[in-house]
């Protein structure tokens, strides 16, 4: 199946979107890291492909998150980084996909790591799982029409007073980084649809505590 035109699209505005401050690498230091954004074409149209990080993790422990990971030496950069660890991950058969674009790198400060978005396209999709228990508690395709449904979308605050966006989805509580790449990619996709933004809830206790580790 070719690359859907809403992809290369959303890829070529991605590339250059300016990044937001709070997101900026610093001048040096930082572990360099990959996530991969696959996006494939499922029963209920385009969909991406998420991950429940484990509850027993030490970092981002049961955040939902795109597959991915710290770049290693052996990589050939953050492009291969990121189909290894989601076939690490999630059994993924890179042969699959074709990747068609980067985001600018971001930084996440909790972990210290430099993330770079790699999107994907999904033309051969195959059965994935979480094939690393010890790390992933769940995988799956969420169809962007959830995605955007105004029902599924609201604002959460952290008790250190900052909100941001975030999607309740196939029972998943999507926020954080993740989210945020979710709230920009949507827009720029063409698929995004108003919704609520006054809606702004509390972090929930259970989520704060595990996101606190």
């Amino acid at each position: 199946m070719e690359v859907p035109g809403w992809l290369e699209t959303l890829a070529e505005r991605v590339a250059r979107a300016p990044v937001p401050p709070a997101l900026r690498p610093p001048r040096s230091g930082g572990r360099p890291a990959a996530v991969l954004m696959l996006f494939g074409e499922g029963p209920l149209g385009p969909d991406v492909l998420l991950i429940q990080r484990s509850s027993r993790g030490r970092r981002h422990a049961g955040q939902p998150a795109f597959p991915g990971g710290g770049v290693d030496p052996e990589d050939d950069g953050p492009i291969a980084a990121a189909l290894r660890e989601a076939r690490e991950e999630t059994g993924l058969d890179p042969a699959g996909v074709r990747v068609v674009g980067t985001m600018p790198e971001l930084y996440v400060g909790r972990s210290d790591n430099r993330v770079t978005p790699v999107l994907g396209w999904w033309h051969t999709p195959c059965v994935v799982h979480a094939a690393s228990p010890d790390e992933v508690e769940s995988v799956e395709r969420v169809p962007i029409s959830e995605l955007v449904d105004p029902a599924n979308r609201l604002g959460l605050r952290h008790p250190s007073g900052y909100s941001g966006p975030a999607f309740r989805v196939r029972g998943l509580l999507v926020w954080g980084f993740t989210a945020g790449v979710l709230d920009g990619v949507l827009a720029g996709s063409g698929f995004e649809l108003p919704w609520d933004r006054s809606r702004i809830e509390d972090l929930p206790p259970d989520v704060l505590n595990l996101a606190s580790r």
